[in-house]
Protein backbone atom coordinates (compact mmCIF):
# COMPACT_ATOMS: atom_id res chain seq x y z
CA UNK A 1 0.00 0.00 0.00
CA UNK A 2 1.08 3.07 -1.12
CA UNK A 3 2.35 5.67 2.04
CA UNK A 4 -0.09 8.12 3.16
CA UNK A 5 0.74 11.80 2.57
CA UNK A 6 -1.18 15.32 2.56
CA UNK A 7 -0.64 17.51 -0.40
CA UNK A 8 -0.77 21.17 -0.28
CA UNK A 9 -1.35 22.81 -3.91
CA UNK A 10 -1.03 26.12 -4.27
CA UNK A 11 -3.03 27.97 -7.11
CA UNK A 12 -1.35 30.89 -8.82
CA UNK A 13 -3.61 32.95 -11.33
CA UNK A 14 -1.60 32.26 -14.35
CA UNK A 15 1.87 30.56 -15.53
CA UNK A 16 3.92 33.42 -14.94
CA UNK A 17 2.97 33.41 -11.28
CA UNK A 18 3.18 29.90 -11.19
CA UNK A 19 7.03 30.47 -12.63
CA UNK A 20 7.18 33.02 -9.66
CA UNK A 21 5.80 30.46 -6.96
CA UNK A 22 8.43 28.16 -8.05
CA UNK A 23 11.47 30.67 -7.80
CA UNK A 24 10.83 31.52 -4.16
CA UNK A 25 10.58 27.61 -3.51
CA UNK A 26 13.75 26.93 -5.26
CA UNK A 27 15.56 30.19 -3.25
CA UNK A 28 14.01 29.53 0.07
CA UNK A 29 14.90 25.44 0.22
CA UNK A 30 18.46 26.83 -1.28
CA UNK A 31 18.68 28.94 1.74
CA UNK A 32 17.40 27.15 4.67
CA UNK A 33 19.60 24.00 3.30
CA UNK A 34 22.92 26.00 3.17
CA UNK A 35 21.99 27.83 6.70
CA UNK A 36 21.23 23.82 8.39
CA UNK A 37 24.06 21.85 6.74
CA UNK A 38 26.66 24.41 4.73
CA UNK A 39 25.36 23.07 1.47
CA UNK A 40 22.48 23.12 -0.64
CA UNK A 41 21.35 19.90 -3.25
CA UNK A 42 18.51 20.69 -5.75
CA UNK A 43 17.43 18.50 -8.33
CA UNK A 44 15.35 20.18 -11.12
CA UNK A 45 13.29 19.23 -14.29
CA UNK A 46 13.43 20.54 -17.87
CA UNK A 47 10.17 22.15 -19.05
CA UNK A 48 8.65 25.55 -19.89
CA UNK A 49 7.71 26.73 -16.11
CA UNK A 50 10.99 25.44 -14.90
CA UNK A 51 12.53 27.78 -17.57
CA UNK A 52 10.60 30.60 -16.70
CA UNK A 53 11.41 29.90 -13.31
CA UNK A 54 15.14 29.82 -14.60
CA UNK A 55 14.69 33.09 -15.89
CA UNK A 56 13.21 34.77 -12.80
CA UNK A 57 16.31 33.13 -10.67
CA UNK A 58 19.02 34.57 -12.94
CA UNK A 59 17.46 38.08 -13.66
CA UNK A 60 19.03 40.89 -11.59
CA UNK A 61 15.71 42.85 -11.70
CA UNK A 62 14.79 40.24 -9.56
CA UNK A 63 15.38 39.65 -6.08
CA UNK A 64 16.74 36.24 -6.67
CA UNK A 65 19.55 36.34 -7.72
CA UNK A 66 21.41 37.79 -4.56
CA UNK A 67 19.08 35.63 -1.87
CA UNK A 68 20.25 32.05 -3.93
CA UNK A 69 23.26 31.15 -1.97
CA UNK A 70 25.10 30.09 -5.22
CA UNK A 71 28.32 29.23 -3.65
CA UNK A 72 26.91 26.78 -1.73
CA UNK A 73 24.26 25.23 -4.10
CA UNK A 74 25.05 21.72 -5.79
CA UNK A 75 22.84 21.36 -8.73
CA UNK A 76 21.66 17.91 -10.43
CA UNK A 77 18.76 17.01 -13.08
CA UNK A 78 15.95 14.44 -12.13
CA UNK A 79 16.37 13.36 -15.98
CA UNK A 80 17.99 13.64 -19.29
CA UNK A 81 17.08 12.83 -22.60
CA UNK A 82 19.49 10.85 -24.73
CA UNK A 83 20.87 14.02 -26.91
CA UNK A 84 24.40 15.83 -26.58
CA UNK A 85 24.56 18.95 -24.26
CA UNK A 86 24.02 21.31 -27.14
CA UNK A 87 21.00 19.85 -28.56
CA UNK A 88 18.18 21.24 -28.35
CA UNK A 89 16.25 19.04 -26.77
CA UNK A 90 18.75 18.58 -23.35
CA UNK A 91 17.18 19.55 -20.64
CA UNK A 92 20.85 20.60 -19.37
CA UNK A 93 21.43 23.04 -22.52
CA UNK A 94 17.92 24.62 -21.89
CA UNK A 95 19.05 25.02 -18.00
CA UNK A 96 22.23 26.32 -19.22
CA UNK A 97 21.04 29.06 -21.39
CA UNK A 98 18.33 29.87 -19.22
CA UNK A 99 20.24 29.92 -16.19
CA UNK A 100 23.66 28.54 -15.75
CA UNK A 101 25.30 31.35 -17.91
CA UNK A 102 23.87 34.39 -15.77
CA UNK A 103 24.54 32.83 -12.38
CA UNK A 104 27.56 33.04 -9.95
CA UNK A 105 27.18 28.75 -9.77
CA UNK A 106 30.62 27.09 -9.64
CA UNK A 107 31.14 24.89 -13.26
CA UNK A 108 32.26 21.90 -10.49
CA UNK A 109 28.74 22.01 -8.57
CA UNK A 110 26.53 21.32 -11.72
CA UNK A 111 26.47 17.97 -12.07
CA UNK A 112 24.50 16.90 -15.63
CA UNK A 113 23.89 13.67 -16.83
CA UNK A 114 25.80 12.75 -19.69
CA UNK A 115 23.33 12.26 -22.54
CA UNK A 116 25.42 11.57 -25.24
CA UNK A 117 26.39 8.52 -24.10
CA UNK A 118 25.00 4.98 -23.89
CA UNK A 119 22.07 4.60 -21.59
CA UNK A 120 23.35 2.54 -19.78
CA UNK A 121 26.67 3.90 -19.20
CA UNK A 122 25.15 7.65 -18.67
CA UNK A 123 23.20 6.00 -15.83
CA UNK A 124 25.81 4.27 -14.16
CA UNK A 125 27.84 7.34 -14.36
CA UNK A 126 25.56 9.82 -12.99
CA UNK A 127 24.78 7.19 -9.84
CA UNK A 128 28.36 7.28 -9.45
CA UNK A 129 28.32 11.04 -9.61
CA UNK A 130 25.21 11.29 -7.04
CA UNK A 131 27.43 8.36 -4.39
CA UNK A 132 30.69 10.75 -4.75
CA UNK A 133 29.11 13.77 -3.97
CA UNK A 134 26.93 13.27 -1.66
CA UNK A 135 29.46 10.49 0.19
CA UNK A 136 27.05 7.56 0.11
CA UNK A 137 27.95 4.26 1.57
CA UNK A 138 26.86 0.89 0.57
CA UNK A 139 23.43 0.62 -0.02
CA UNK A 140 22.84 4.71 1.11
CA UNK A 141 20.33 6.86 -0.83
CA UNK A 142 20.77 10.30 -1.48
CA UNK A 143 18.46 13.09 0.10
CA UNK A 144 18.42 16.34 -2.04
CA UNK A 145 17.00 19.22 -0.35
CA UNK A 146 14.56 19.95 -3.07
CA UNK A 147 13.27 17.65 -6.59
CA UNK A 148 11.07 19.65 -8.49
CA UNK A 149 9.30 17.98 -10.99
CA UNK A 150 7.02 18.32 -14.07
CA UNK A 151 3.93 16.01 -14.89
CA UNK A 152 2.82 14.65 -18.67
CA UNK A 153 -0.41 14.61 -20.03
CA UNK A 154 -0.17 10.75 -19.90
CA UNK A 155 0.61 11.04 -15.80
CA UNK A 156 4.61 10.50 -15.91
CA UNK A 157 7.31 12.72 -13.82
CA UNK A 158 10.96 12.76 -14.50
CA UNK A 159 11.31 10.05 -16.91
CA UNK A 160 8.76 7.69 -15.33
CA UNK A 161 6.45 6.85 -18.05
CA UNK A 162 3.60 4.70 -18.15
CA UNK A 163 4.09 0.81 -18.51
CA UNK A 164 8.07 0.91 -18.49
CA UNK A 165 11.08 -1.12 -16.62
CA UNK A 166 11.65 1.89 -14.55
CA UNK A 167 9.02 2.11 -12.43
CA UNK A 168 9.87 -1.49 -10.88
CA UNK A 169 13.01 0.17 -10.19
CA UNK A 170 13.48 0.02 -6.17
CA UNK A 171 17.26 -0.35 -5.94
CA UNK A 172 19.25 1.86 -7.99
CA UNK A 173 19.67 5.59 -7.52
CA UNK A 174 19.58 6.41 -11.48
CA UNK A 175 18.31 3.86 -14.12
CA UNK A 176 18.21 4.52 -17.93
CA UNK A 177 14.62 3.68 -19.31
CA UNK A 178 13.25 3.07 -22.55
CA UNK A 179 10.08 4.40 -23.38
CA UNK A 180 8.46 2.35 -26.27
CA UNK A 181 5.56 5.69 -26.43
CA UNK A 182 8.46 7.36 -27.59
CA UNK A 183 10.91 5.43 -29.26
CA UNK A 184 13.65 6.33 -27.47
CA UNK A 185 15.39 6.26 -24.22
CA UNK A 186 15.97 8.49 -20.94
CA UNK A 187 17.92 8.52 -17.86
CA UNK A 188 16.11 9.28 -14.87
CA UNK A 189 16.40 9.19 -10.84
CA UNK A 190 14.44 6.48 -9.73
CA UNK A 191 11.04 7.29 -8.07
CA UNK A 192 11.70 5.79 -4.31
CA UNK A 193 15.42 8.68 -4.45
CA UNK A 194 12.96 11.09 -5.48
CA UNK A 195 10.66 10.17 -2.48
CA UNK A 196 13.25 10.75 0.03
CA UNK A 197 13.63 14.31 -0.77
CA UNK A 198 13.49 16.82 1.83
CA UNK A 199 11.00 18.95 -0.15
CA UNK A 200 9.30 17.64 -3.31
CA UNK A 201 7.35 19.99 -5.67
CA UNK A 202 5.48 19.69 -9.04
CA UNK A 203 5.44 22.53 -11.28
CA UNK A 204 2.32 22.43 -13.36
CA UNK A 205 0.61 24.71 -15.56
CA UNK A 206 -1.75 24.87 -17.98
CA UNK A 207 -5.38 23.36 -19.20
CA UNK A 208 -4.27 20.65 -20.38
CA UNK A 209 -2.77 18.86 -17.44
CA UNK A 210 -6.45 19.59 -15.20
CA UNK A 211 -7.93 15.99 -16.37
CA UNK A 212 -4.57 14.49 -15.16
CA UNK A 213 -4.16 16.21 -12.28
CA UNK A 214 -7.88 15.04 -11.25
CA UNK A 215 -6.74 11.26 -12.38
CA UNK A 216 -3.51 11.33 -10.28
CA UNK A 217 -4.89 13.18 -6.87
CA UNK A 218 -8.64 11.83 -6.79
CA UNK A 219 -8.67 8.83 -9.07
CA UNK A 220 -7.82 5.38 -8.16
CA UNK A 221 -4.62 4.59 -7.39
CA UNK A 222 -3.07 3.01 -10.63
CA UNK A 223 0.73 3.80 -10.69
CA UNK A 224 1.47 2.34 -14.20
CA UNK A 225 -1.02 4.46 -15.47
CA UNK A 226 -0.17 7.50 -14.07
CA UNK A 227 3.00 7.00 -12.27
CA UNK A 228 3.44 10.35 -10.53
CA UNK A 229 1.24 8.44 -8.36
CA UNK A 230 4.49 6.77 -7.09
CA UNK A 231 5.37 10.15 -5.67
CA UNK A 232 4.80 10.46 -2.02
CA UNK A 233 7.15 11.40 -0.12
CA UNK A 234 8.66 10.18 3.26
CA UNK A 235 7.90 13.24 4.70
CA UNK A 236 4.52 12.94 4.49
CA UNK A 237 4.24 16.34 2.66
CA UNK A 238 3.98 17.03 -0.94
CA UNK A 239 3.57 20.23 -2.67
CA UNK A 240 1.89 21.22 -5.88
CA UNK A 241 3.05 24.85 -7.67
CA UNK A 242 -0.32 25.25 -10.06
CA UNK A 243 -2.00 27.72 -11.98
CA UNK A 244 -5.87 27.86 -12.21
CA UNK A 245 -6.07 26.09 -15.63
CA UNK A 246 -4.30 23.12 -14.01
CA UNK A 247 -6.47 23.64 -10.88
CA UNK A 248 -9.51 23.46 -12.16
CA UNK A 249 -10.27 19.89 -11.69
CA UNK A 250 -8.78 20.19 -7.93
CA UNK A 251 -11.44 21.11 -5.33
CA UNK A 252 -11.43 24.85 -4.96
CA UNK A 253 -8.56 26.26 -2.20
CA UNK A 254 -10.07 27.04 0.54
CA UNK A 255 -7.62 29.84 2.29
CA UNK A 256 -5.91 32.55 0.53
CA UNK A 257 -2.25 33.88 1.35
CA UNK A 258 0.07 36.67 0.44
CA UNK A 259 4.13 35.91 0.53
CA UNK A 260 5.89 39.02 -1.12
CA UNK A 261 4.46 39.83 -3.99
CA UNK A 262 2.79 36.26 -4.91
CA UNK A 263 -1.24 36.16 -4.23
CA UNK A 264 -1.88 32.24 -3.76
CA UNK A 265 -4.87 30.05 -2.68
CA UNK A 266 -4.14 26.97 -0.62
CA UNK A 267 -5.57 23.53 -0.66
CA UNK A 268 -4.68 20.51 1.15
CA UNK A 269 -5.29 17.01 -0.07
CA UNK A 270 -4.78 13.72 2.24
CA UNK A 271 -3.60 10.86 0.02
CA UNK A 272 -4.37 7.35 1.80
Amino acid sequence: MPRPVSVTYRVSPTPAATARAGAQLFTEAAGKAAQSRGLARIAISGGTTPKTMFGLLADPAEPFLKQVPWDKLELYWVDERCVPPDNAESNYRMTKEALLSKVPLPAERVHRMEGELPPDVAAARYESTIRNTFKLEGAETPTFDLVLLGMGDDGHTASLFPHTEALNEMSHIVVPNHVPQKDTWRITLTWPVINQGREVAFLIEGTGKAQVLHDVFLGPYQPEVHPSQLIRPASGQLTLLLDSAAAAKLPAPANSDSAGTLELKTGTLELK
